[in-house]
This record gives C-alpha cells, sequence and structure tokens, in this order.
C-alpha cells in the first residue's frame, strides 16, 4: 500500500476536524476584516511576542528575511517574554516547552540534552542529529549535521528563538533534514554602556550566576557576557558544571555594510549516571532511582553507596567513573553588503576548537576538533506591487578535523597505558542552493528551493588497518504555497525533502573494531508534506495550526553487541511512516492574563525494523521514545505591574522504550513480571512568581519557580538498551529563586 493511502486511511477523523476548524476561524477572520491591503499586520504577530498589530512579524529561520504569513512552513518564534520567565536558564528544554512538534528530553536535570523534531534525532546516544542550529548566523553543525551540544548557549541572554519544523534539507542541507532552530542573542543595548547580573539558586545544589555589559559607542553595538553554573545532580553521578564566555560585536560600517563578530568559549562538566532497568525501581523506588548505575560510580562515590547496594554488585568493584568534558573556542563572523537597491550579498565564516574527553567503562576517549566553516548567499528581488520575486542562491562550505585517541580505562576512569585506538577522521561538505519565493499579488505566494550536497568522511589509522573513506551525496528539493485572504487569516502547504547521513557519533563507533568507522551505514533520507493555518479569531485570540505527514528510508537505529556491552552502535534498521497534528493557541481573555496551549499529537510507527542485535524483523511498531501525545498549558497573570505569577501544566503519554514494543521481562528469573517495555504516562505542575522593582532608579526581579511540585515520579529520557538499563529517573520537586538587577539601560 502506498504510504499516502495508509496516510489518508488513518487520517480519517483528524482530516474531517481540521478542514471544520479550517472553515470555522477563515469564515470568522474573513467577516470580521473585509481588508485584504492589511495582510501581514495580522494579530498572529501577538501570539508570538504580543506585538501591536500594525507590525509585521518576520523570521530568517529559512535563510531569508520573510514575513512569518509569507513562510510556507510550520514555524514558532519563542520571544523575550517567554524566556525572561526561564527558572534555571541552563538548558533548551525551557524555552521550548510552547512549541508544539518538539520533544526534548533534559537527561540529568542538566544542560545535557537529547532534542527530536517531528521524530528526527529520537535516537542519537548524544547530541542532536539532522536538526540546523544556527546562533547569530553562525552553525552548530558539523559536516555530517550532528550537533553535538547546545553548551555554547548562554539562554539568559537569548532574546528569540525561530523554530522550523519538517523537512529542509533543501536550506542548510544534510543538518536541516528534520528542521531548523535559529537562535538569536540579545544586542548590547541603545546606552553606551548598561550591565546586567543575576543570581539564581535551588535544589540539588543548584547555583548559576551571569553578568554581562553592553551598549553603543559610535558604530559599534556590543554585548559580552560571562556565567558560571553548577549542580550536584538529583541522582547519584549527574553532577555538573559549566563556564560560559560570549561576545557579540555589530558594526555599521556604513548604510551599505553590516558586520556582526561572535566569539565564545564553553567548558562544560557533568558526570553520566547511565540508566537503570525499571525492576530495579519494585523495591525501595524513592532511594533507588536517585543511585546510579554501579559502572558509572566514582570509586569514592561507590564506596559511600548503601551497603547491600555494595554486596548486590561487589564491595571490591573498581567502577567505571562515566564522565564527558567538553571545551570549545568559536569564532565567527557574519556581513551582508548592500550591493545595489535590489541586489545585497550575505557572507559568513567561522571556526570552532573543540577538546572533548570522555570516561566510559571499556576506555577514555580523548578527541580534538577543528571546525571551519563559510558560506556565501546572493539575494536579488524584482518587480512591484502585483508580482514581486526573491531569488537567492549561494553554497555552503564545511570542513572539520578530528584527532581521536583511546586509552583503556583500567577502572576509575584512570587510562592505562595501552592504546585503543589512535586515528584522524577528516570531514568535508559543500552545498550549492537556489532559493525562489515570488509574491503573487496581496494575497498568494509560492516559493521553492533546491540544493545538492556532497558530504566526504575518510579516516587515516595510525596503529592499524582501518583506513578508508565514505561519501554522500543527495540533491534535495522543498515547494510551498501561501494564501491570505485577509489579515487575521492565512493557510499554507508545503512539501520538502530530507537527507541525513551517517553523523560523527555513528561513524565513529565502529562494531567490528576500537578505532575505525562504521563503513555499512547509508544516508537516511525522508519526504513530507503539511498543511497549516495561522491567524487570530477577534483581537484576543491566536492560533497556528499544522497537519503533516513524512515518510522516511534507512532510519537509524541503536544497538549492542555482546562482545562490547556498554557501547552503543547504529546501523540502518527500516522505514517509517509518521503523521500528526501540531497545535499552538494564546488567549488574552482580558488584559493582565495570557493563555497559552502547546499540544502536538505523534502517530510514528515503523513500516519495517530490523532489530540489529537479535536479527529479527517487525512491521508496524512504534517507534521508540515518541509519545502520542504532548500538551503543555500556561498561564501568566500579571497581578499589579510590578508582580506577577504563573503555571503550567505538562502531560506526556506513555512511550515504548524500543522499537519490538515488547512488553518483556528484563530477566525471569531474576525479575518476575516487573521490567516493562513502556513508560507509564505523566502530569507535571510547574508554578512562578515574580516581582519587579527598582532601587536607584535601576530596575530588579525576583524570580521564585517550582517545578514538579507534586514530586510526581517519571522518567526524563528512555533509550533503547538491550541489557535493560534504559531508563533515566527525572528529578522530582524541585525549587529555584533568582535574583536580577540592571544598571543603566535606557
Amino acid at each position: 500500500m502506498h504510504p499516502l493511502s495508509s496516510f489518508r486511511r488513518q487520517y480519517s477523523i483528524l482530516i474531517p476536524l481540521f478542514i471544520i476548524f479550517l472553515t470555522f476561524i477563515s469564515s470568522a477572520a474573513i467577516a470580521g476584516d473585509d481588508d485584504p491591503d492589511a495582510a501581514g499586520k495580522s494579530a498572529a504577530g501577538r501570539s508570538q511576542d504580543q506585538a501591536p498589530e500594525n507590525i509585521e512579524v518576520t523570521v530568517t529561520a529559512p535563510r531569508v528575511e520573510i514575513p512569518l504569513k509569507q513562510n510556507p512552513a510550520a514555524t514558532s518564534i519563542v520571544e523575550t517574554a517567554i524566556l525572561q520567565s526561564m527558572p534555571r536558564t541552563i538548558a533548551i528544554d525551557e524555552a521550548l516547552k510552547l512549541v508544539p512538534g518538539v520533544k526534548v528530553d533534559n537527561q540529568a536535570d542538566g544542560e545535557r540534552v537529547h532534542l527530536s523534531i517531528r521524530g528526527q534525532g529520537i535516537l542519537t546516544e548524544r547530541g542532536t542529529r539532522g536538526i540546523k542550529a544556527i546562533v547569530d548566523g553562525v552553525p552548530l553543525n558539523d559536516p555530517s549535521g550532528f550537533v553535538p551540544d547546545f553548551f555554547d548557549v548562554d539562554w539568559a541572554t537569548v532574546r528569540r528563538l525561530e523554530i522550523l519544523r519538517g523537512p529542509a534539507a533543501a536550506f542548510y542541507g544534510s543538518g536541516s533534514s528534520g528542521g531548523i532552530i535559529n537562535i538569536l542573542t540579545e544586542d548590547g543595548g541603545s546606552a553606551p554602556i548598561a550591565t546586567d547580573a543575576s543570581i539564581t539558586g535551588g535544589s540539588f545544589g543548584f547555583v548559576k550566576g551571569l553578568a554581562q555589559f553592553g551598549g553603543t559607542t559610535g558604530i559599534l553595538n556590543y554585548r559580552v557576557s560571562g556565567s558560571y553554573a553548577k549542580s550536584d545532580g538529583y541522582r547519584d553521578h549527574t553532577d555538573f558544571w559549566a563556564d560560559n564566555f560570549s561576545g557579540k560585536f555589530k558594526f555599521d560600517v556604513s548604510a551599505a555594510v553590516k558586520l556582526t563578530a561572535v566569539l565564545g568559549y564553553t567548558d562544560f562538566y557533568n558526570g553520566n549516571a547511565e540508566g537503570l532497568n525499571r525492576a530495579w525501581f519494585s523495591a525501595d523506588p524513592g532511594v533507588r532511582r536517585k543511585l546510579a548505575n554501579p559502572d558509572a560510580y566514582s570509586l569514592a562515590e561507590y564506596r559511600s553507596t548503601p551497603s547491600w547496594y555494595q554486596e548486590m554488585f561487589g564491595v571490591n568493584r573498581v567502577p567505571g567513573n562515566e564522565y564527558q568534558q567538553t571545551g570549545r573556542f568559536t569564532s565567527g563572523i557574519t556581513s551582508r553588503i548592500a550591493l545595489a537597491d535590489n541586489l545585497d550579498l550575505d557572507l559568513m565564516g567561522y571556526f570552532r576548537h573543540t577538546k572533548y574527553t570522555e570516561a566510559v567503562p571499556s576506555s577514555v576517549i580523548h578527541r580534538d576538533y577543528g571546525t571551519p566553516g563559510a558560506s556565501l548567499q546572493v539575494n536579488h528581488t524584482t518587480g512591484g506591487d502585483t508580482f514581486k520575486n526573491h531569488l537567492s542562491a549561494g553554497a555552503d562550505f564545511g570542513w572539520q578535523t578530528i584527532d581521536a585517541l583511546l586509552h583503556p580505562n583500567l577502572g576509575d576512569a584512570v587510562e592505562g597505558t595501552g592504546v585503543l585506538a589512535d586515528q584522524t577522521m577528516t570531514q568535508s561538505a559543500a552545498g550549492i542552493f537556489l532559493l525562489d519565493r515570488v509574491e503573487l499579488g496581496p494575497y498568494w505566494g509560492a516559493s521553492f528551493s533546491l540544493r545538492y550536497d556532497d558530504v566526504t568522511c575518510k579516516l587515516d589509522d595510525h596503529v592499524g588497518s582501518l583506513s578508508g573513506d565514505n561519501a554522500y551525496k543527495k540533491a534535495t528539493g522543498r515547494l510551498g504555497l501561501t494564501w491570505n485572504p485577509v489579515s487575521t487569516f492565512g493557510l499554507y502547504a508545503s512539501w520538502g525533502t530530507g537527507f541525513l547521513p551517517p553523523g560523527t557519533e555513528e561513524l565513529a563507533n565502529n562494531p567490528n573494531a576500537f578505532g575505525g568507522f562504521n563503513k555499512d551505514l547509508k544516508p537516511a533520507t525522508s519526504s513530507g508534506e503539511e498543511i497549516g493555518a495561522r491567524g487570530s479569531a477577534g483581537s484576543n485570540f491566536t492560533y497556528d495550526v499544522a497537519l503533516f505527514h513524512l515518510a522516511t528510508d534507512n532510519d537509524f537505529g541503536r544497538y549492542r553487541i555482546s562482545s562490547r556491552p556498554l557501547e552503543t552502535f547504529y546501523g540502518n534498521v527500516g522505514s517509517t511512516t509518521r503523521y500528526g497534528l501540531e497545535t499552538s493557541l494564546s488567549w488574552y481573555p482580558i488584559e493582565p492574563l495570557a493563555l497559552r496551549l502547546a499540544y502536538t499529537y505523534s502517530h510514528f510507527k515503523y513500516d519495517t525494523v530490523q532489530t540489529l542485535d537479535a536479527l529479527a524483523v517487525y512491521k508496524g511498531t512504534w517507534l521508540p521514545n515518541s509519545p502520542e501525545h504532548q500538551l503543555y498549558l500556561d498561564a501568566d497573570f500579571k497581578i499589579t505591574s510590578a508582580l506577577s505569577v504563573g503555571a503550567a501544566l505538562e502531560y506526556v503519554s506513555s512511550w515504548y522504550v524500543d522499537s519490538t514494543n515488547r512488553v518483556y521481562l528484563f530477566d525471569a528469573a531474576l525479575y518476575p513480571d516487573v521490567y516493562y517495555g513502556r513508560t507509564d504516562p505523566y502530569t507535571l505542575v510547574h508554578v512562578r512568581l515574580g516581582y519587579k522593582f527598582e532601587i536607584a532608579g535601576s530596575p530588579w526581579e525576583i524570580l521564585l519557580s517550582g517545578r514538579n511540585i507534586f514530586g510526581v515520579e517519571y522518567y526524563a529520557f528512555t533509550e533503547p538498551d538491550p541489557d535493560g538499563n534504559s531508563y533515566q529517573p527525572a528529578a522530582t520537586a524541585s525549587w529555584t529563586i533568582g535574583l536580577k538587577a540592571s544598571f543603566g539601560r535606557r
């Protein structure tokens, strides 16, 4: 059966409801607004940033500046008002709670997260794959499209996020197969110099301090920030600390030339507690859920565990002291040069240097990365009011060199003198693209994108015979259409393809030897369609609704082998059919009250999937770590101009742990009927209170926040781990209190 036939059949209930909804809101919008020339001045912008209705909302995620109403893609914007309510500002999960279609798993209540869009990225061991992440115009992805982490981003300095969901490889190549996250940080302000400072403390020994200053002098607008964060962690061996420095320098050289330079440095450490099997929680769950996997502890930590724990796993055990540490320096420059009234040139270049160390039970891994990249893009506009054409063409280039050295872990992360691997991996990526957008009068718009990518990976083995190279090439495309009959209502539809070659982590984890890379991996591909509506009904209600379908081939899956049971490997496991509904609503019933809702329905199933560990083939099973329902409801009420309160309800339905979907026993003899391959649904309640005041004319703010205030026990993340240690327990109730102050701002 053709995937679209299955899609229509399975969506027999949702499609009529969606059509009825569109009919209702379009009728209401058209009846309430007979001025088609007001298109783009819609209150739809208010749902994102509560901007005045005569301000047009624009986005740059699809690598060109475009009014949101003319962007034929499911796109969410997170603005400063929401970002400023984040209590800890240490990880991206806080920022994306109100974005449908996105799932972020905070693995250990710290900065290390797993992120997916429409299920793209759910099987990554660490980092993010297939999603383009950009900070102030500089990409975080490596040439294979892999984002190792978001440690570089200090979320307290972010002013805006743009999230484009769905296949977008025609914009940025392999890195945007699942979508785009465009992160824009704050500028320095209009005063010659102004400063901000904040200190936050909370449960589990959490502390974060931030200081930044910036301003405008002559042609320069600048901002410099530094922060330090630490936590003991909710579970044993999930402690972390982070140093962050960033600088942003914008030069208005002339009316025709704009330059922005960015600098960044991060040093991040996290203990890795690893997962536990569900049988472990059957006795005394309040104590056991906080313990680490016995392989993960340091020796000192292991000796401080309860005596029954040591007796169970061996009093003389020497654990592996699993941890990860990342040190990275980033520099980049972006520029826009106006060559004529209708012609401009965008240039970008960057360089990152990363030192990464990881201890796992079998080895201690050292990697040294050098990652330069560049892009150029020419933009040309022609036409007038009835017809306008925006044409862009350009090329992206990326390189990466990884020097990797592996020593055996003798226990407690003590390195042996032997060499398990000594190798250099080089990656290069080149992509050329053409983007064309047409405005057909005041109502209609169409877009077309075409791109060709060439990604090459080469490995030089310095101690053995594992050298080799792989190349991945693919053309991708995207089509889109928009219709905005009135200012308060618009429809869009799009089709796009995705191209996802194996990332750094997939290639580097070779099941055939220590060292080398996995030559058996093929690129994953995807093709998807979506239809959506955005707009407003009246002056105080806004909406954004998208219905999507996505088919993938050669999806990546995770597995382990008996000879190396504590390492994760990847293979192409099969194909999927995915469809879903993404809804974002905002309602302002009275002036001081804002209600926001994000809901996602996800129906993600394998057509066929091969479990590489068992060599079994399954059909029609659910993708792991993919709940059918996600709901986030947030309420914010300004009691006075100084005092505000907020509350949020978060619901996530259950999901399967691995691709077999078996509800199976972990060990029938030892743990009868207690280990199951599916999680329980959970509902969390969060609260916050903010109070603003002035001291000597300078604004101050106190923010008190409670997360999961009723102490619900649930799982932050699960991974398809064949030995059953799949479950990462989440933190129960936690509280933070923060104090912010600004000086000299105008």
